[in-house]
């Protein structure tokens, strides 16, 4: 069941973050940091951290460009401890 929660929210959240590139990239209504954070917490990390390299966003904020790989490590280390 972990398993495909995990899928699913890191689904989701490279979903977000490739959207909120598009929008960005177009002047459209953004994602909140608040909201980006929050996905990554509950366990999207990992497909955040994905998408942040692949689409090239929000490299230069430092909390993401530190703090995604840290989360990603821990959600990564938690769910191998669950599993």
């Amino acid at each position: 069941m972990l398993i495909i929660y995990l899928f699913i929210l890191n689904t989701a959240a490279y979903y977000v973050m490739k959207k909120d590139k598009a929008y960005a990239k177009e002047g459209k209504w953004r994602t909140p940091e608040a909201r980006l954070w929050l996905i990554a917490f509950l366990g999207g990390a990992p497909g955040m951290w994905l998408a942040m390299k692949k689409f090239r966003h929000k490299t230069k904020h430092p909390s993401f460009r530190y703090g995604l790989p840290v989360l990603s490590i821990a959600v990564t280390v938690l769910a191998g401890w669950f599993i």
